[in-house]
């Protein structure tokens, strides 16, 4: 009987070995956890087109919208290891380990990395109206009026939330932080100058930009962006070390087999290379970052450290 039992246990291995090697053999699902339009949606679709035409077998994106990506998160957790669930995420993925005290899914345990698939830069805009001309100026005008002036963002936990906090907290400025609901919102206030400034996704803001409704002092990245070169990132502009990036990747249930996830990591990093890519990602603001599986993950657990000390220092908490 208890060789029975040993056989019975094994048997599960071979299968999922096959189910390896003929991977993919059906549809593979893409869930977004946000509506269709955003990046992780642009990311996902694009993936899921190259996929289907390289492998023949068709890959749907699925939008599950709701609380910060989290529900769509959860789907995915609890979906069967055979990788063809798949998740798109953003930066919120690695907010909402930060601000919400409970979530549906274990984000380091039960979920794992594929590859980071694109990421994108903040532009710091203020009101043409407020008449600041640089980082520096408006440095010195919040310095002169501590808590007078406000900073927009798309929603307390969000990644310009966070962005905006993180240049409040190393610049050490005394600014109010006033949440809408979305991006075009804060868009609006800070067009209008009802609030002064806004760290806003270059690709919501970088034709306001150049139309003069929104001034434009630095970029959130590293180095200048090349959809406004004339921009100084925000550490040349006066806040040295800052930087706040907005990515977007491709995660799967812990327990898919390697070989999938490899296989998986393969085909999207070349697909991300190509200059069609590069093409199509360029005009919307997003840059490929095709990375290994270990890569991605470490990401996640680098930011979710950040984004944590800056939710306890600033009292950021999910509504």
């Amino acid at each position: 009987m208890r060789v029975i039992v040993l056989l019975l246990g094994l048997a599960p291995i071979p299968a999922l070995s096959q189910q390896a090697d003929d991977y993919p053999s059906r549809t593979i699902h893409i869930v977004v956890g946000f509506t269709p339009g955003g990046g992780p949606d642009i990311t996902a679709r694009y993936v899921a087109q190259k996929l289907t035409e390289a492998w023949k077998q068709q890959v749907i994106v699925d939008n599950r919208p709701g609380a910060g990506g989290t529900i769509a998160a959860g789907t995915v957790a609890r979906a069967a290891p055979d990788g063809y669930t798949l998740l798109s995420v953003s930066s919120a993925h690695a907010v909402a380990a930060a601000i919400y005290p409970k979530l549906p899914y274990d984000t380091f345990k039960d979920l794992a990395g594929i590859t980071q698939t694109a990421s994108s830069s903040y532009v710091l805009v203020v009101a043409p109206s407020l008449g600041i001309q640089s980082v520096a100026e408006l440095l010195a005008a919040a310095k002169a009026k501590p808590g007078q002036l406000n900073f927009s963002s798309a929603g307390v936990g969000s990644g310009t939330h966070f962005a905006g906090e993180m240049f409040k907290a190393m610049a050490g400025i005394d600014v109010v932080h006033v949440p809408f609901k979305g991006i075009p919102e804060s868009l609006t206030e800070t067009v209008t100058g009802r609030v002064q400034f806004f760290m806003a996704p270059i690709a919501n803001s970088v034709n306001l930009v150049r139309e003069g409704k929104l001034k434009g002092l630095a970029v959130s990245s590293a180095r200048r962006d090349p959809l406004l070169p004339d921009l100084p990132t925000v550490a040349e502009g006066g806040v040295p070390g800052y930087e706040s990036i907005l990515w977007f990747g491709l995660l799967t249930s812990s327990g898919v087999p390697r070989r999938v996830v490899d296989k998986l990591n393969r085909e999207i990093v070349r697909l991300l290379g190509d200059a069609e890519t590069h093409k199509r990602f360029g005009p919307i603001g997003m840059t490929p970052r095709p990375m290994s599986p270990e890569a991605f993950d470490k990401l996640i657990r680098d930011d979710v450290e950040t984004f944590t000390r800056i939710a306890r220092a600033a009292n950021i908490k999910a509504d």
